[in-house]
């Protein structure tokens, strides 16, 4: 299992990995820094970003249901610090019934 697994084994159970791996592919070159491998509740360009982005061009969802899929992540990661960002995102397409869209 790799670390991106891991970390959202944490969170939710069963963990399909083709979709992480799917999520990493995606992220790229953006989860070797520090920073940006992290997403930030609290700002809401970034939240902005993740619902434009990823939400909207990777899992073809609309802004009202990018966006209440974030707040429904958002609140179940609160208690992590540093939320990274493949958990977020694999949690956002569990959250919006999309993990399928990924492989």
């Amino acid at each position: 299992m790799s670390k991106y697994a891991e970390d959202v084994a944490k969170f939710t159970s069963p963990v399909d990995e083709a979709a992480v791996d799917a999520i990493v592919k995606y992220c790229g070159i953006a989860l070797r820094n520090r920073d940006s491998s992290l997403v930030s509740a609290s700002d809401q360009a970034e939240l902005d970003r993740v619902r434009d982005g990823f939400a909207a061009k990777k899992l073809g969802l609309g802004a009202e249901a990018a966006a209440a899929g974030i707040q429904q992540v958002c609140e179940k990661m609160k208690g992590d610090r540093s939320k990274e960002r493949v958990t977020f995102y694999y949690l956002l397409a569990e959250a919006t019934g999309t993990l399928g869209k990924l492989k």
